[in-house]
Order: C-alpha cells, then structure tokens, then sequence
C-alpha cells in the first residue's frame, strides 16, 4: 500500500521501491520507506538523493544506515527484542494476532507479555500506536462507523448476548459496526455484523456453536477455537471493526472483528474508538467502562456543534434508569444543547436500528 500525501509517498515494498525508480524517481526526498529490505540495493542508493526521506525500520547492507544519514536521511532502526512491527502499515488480522492455537503462545498474548516487561517499551509502545493510528485512518476512509459498546464479561449462550448479535447482525447491513475489540457483547456486535448478510437462522446457528465455549476464561484456546470455527464456516462476511488495547492484557480480541485496530495505550484508543463512529454508538447494559464511555461521548457531543452530533443511543430502559441510573443526567446535560434532540433511550434492535438509520 502507498499514499500520497502532499509531497509524502508513503513506500512499504521493494517491488513499490523498484517500480517508482523504474518510472525515472531520481530523489527519495519526502519518502516514507516502511519495512523494506534494501540490502541488495547499496548500488540504487548510493546513487539517489536522499536528503528528507525517512526510512522506518528497513533493513541495510553494512555501513549504509550511517551513510544515509550523513546525506541527510533520517533512519529509525527496528527495536530489538520487540514482538510486534513498530512501523506496520495494516491493522491487525484476527489470524495474525491468534497465530497458534495455544494461546499462551500467540502474537497477542506476546505483546502483552513484553508491554508488562521490566524493561522499558516506551518508545516502541509510542511508534507502534503512531502506525496503527495512520493505517486506521486510511483503513475508514470511505467507508461509515457505527459503535456498539457493551460489557466484557457477558457470556456466550446467554440471551444478553443474543440480543447483541441481533443488534449488530441489522446495524451492519447499513454501516461498519465497530466496537471495543473485546469479548462479551463486542464480541456478539462483531458476529452479527459479519453474519449480516446471512439470514437469521445462520445467526441462530453460529450462537449455538459458540455456546459450547461460553466464556475466555479459564481458556483463551477453547474460546478461540469456537469462533474460528465459525468462521470457517461461513468464511465470506461483511468487514467489521475493533479497536481493542492490550492495557487490559486479561481480554483477547475477538475474531469476529475483521479489522483489528489494537493499542497499548488505552486512553489514546478510547478516544479514537469514539472519534471515528460517524453514525453515532449504540450503548448495550454494562458497567463502569461503558459508563465512561457513555459520559466521554457525551462530552465530546456537548461541545460539538449541530453538524458534529452523532447519536448516542442507551438500550436497556430498565438498567440505564434504575440499575445504572445515567440516562437522567445525560438527558438533564443535553438540555438546551445540539446534542439534545440526538439522545435516546430504546429497549429494542429495531428501535435503535432506526435511530441510526435516521441520522
């Protein structure tokens, strides 16, 4: 993938590198090289003008890096000893992140090993959040968000958790469902999303497979298993997102979230997850995170003027008003704002579906 951007090109292949000096590129000047293994090509480099490229993690023959860099190049070296790609350019597959079946041992599960390490991971933490936050921004564009946010800790077979599959299963044949990455409800949000395009009864049929492995504890394998085995099953669904953070190293991803755009910062990942849903965020019953989540949405529509609103939409009149009474005082902040005409509070899919599709 490439992308110009005033005068940066953004290179993240030999065959890219090759195919523009092919087209007569005599100057690397406002390049952005990712990745890329340029020890057979000393000869090319030693005879283009490299003054203001920026080569991110490429690799070199001997005494190539110092001699860029004397020509005026800026070279940031891979990070040793760091098991995820600090420059990449793609988020996250679920396949990638899930790379062996014992869990203990996978990408995922690495990279929150290393990020609680002794050593410190600061500056590799910072890069790789930096790359994720530039290939999330390519990876919307074009298309349309709609959050669904919701607790961790519901179970699969539960009727919770059906209610937000059917949920995701109709707000994803309009819009990209996005949600927190996680498992529990995001979980069940990703899976309807991806199935939406299947009838209902695929739906039912993949609960009921998943059902047998309810929760990720005390097995991560098993839970994983049971979704990939869905997917399997039905291997051609709608693209969906998750934005999850291994700040809460105890939750995996779910693989039901196509595109997985994970963080070790957790507030830089909180606010994007909000940030990027410009069809409004469903919020399902859930506790303190959702909680936040809820006020930190209702601060950023405060403030925002009447074309910037997206809706925040409570489900669950019940658990908003009397278990976890918020629904009051957002409807008491909202009060003579732009926000006030986009807060609902609904107790159905089809009441929240057609909020949203009337934004």
């Amino acid at each position: 993938m490439r992308q110009m951007r005033g005068r940066v090109l953004e290179v993240d292949s030999l065959a890219e590198f090759d195919l523009r000096l092919t087209r007569g590129a005599s100057s690397l000047s406002g390049w952005r090289l990712r990745g890329i293994d340029l020890e057979e090509r000393t000869d090319v480099l030693a005879n283009l003008r490299v003054d203001g490229a920026l080569f991110l993690g490429c690799t070199f023959a001997q005494g190539v890096s110092q001699d860029l860099v004397e020509r005026g190049a800026i070279v940031f070296p891979a990070l040793p000893g760091t098991p995820v790609n600090t420059y990449r350019t793609e988020l996250y597959t679920p396949g990638e992140l899930f790379d062996t079946p014992h869990y203990p041992d996978s990408l995922d599960a690495r990279a929150y090993a290393w990020s609680c390490a002794g050593i410190d991971p600061e500056l590799a933490r910072s890069l790789h959040d930096h790359a994720i936050d530039q290939a999330l921004t390519r990876w919307i564009e074009g298309r349309h968000l709609v959050g669904v946010m919701g607790g961790h800790a519901l179970e699969r077979g539960r009727s919770e958790y059906a209610f937000a599959a059917r949920l995701g299963h109709a707000l994803g044949q309009g819009q990209v469902v996005t949600t927190g990455g996680g498992p529990g409800a995001m979980e069940a949000a990703n899976l309807g999303a991806y199935l939406a395009d299947e009838p209902t009864e695929v739906l039912a049929e993949a609960l009921g497979t998943l059902a047998a492995a309810p929760s990720f504890t005390p097995d991560v394998g098993s839970w994983a298993k049971a979704a990939f085995d869905v997917l399997a099953a039905w291997p051609e669904g709608r693209q969906t997102l998750g934005i999850p953070t291994w700040h809460y190293g105890h939750e995996p991803p779910n693989p039901f979230a196509t595109a997985i755009a994970k963080y070790f910062r957790n507030a830089t990942r909180e606010a994007i997850l909000l940030a990027v849903c410009d069809r409004g965020i469903v919020f399902l019953p859930g506790a303190a995170g959702t909680l936040q989540e809820v006020f930190q949405d209702a601060c950023e529509n405060y403030y925002a003027d009447e074309s910037a609103v997206a809706p925040m939409v409570l489900v669950g009149r019940e658990h908003w008003t009397e278990t976890v009474p918020a629904w009051n005082l957002l409807k008491a902040l909202s009060r003579g704002r732009a926000m006030e005409e986009h807060v609902h509070l609904v107790d159905t899919v089809e009441e929240a579906t057609e909020v949203v599709a009337g934004h």
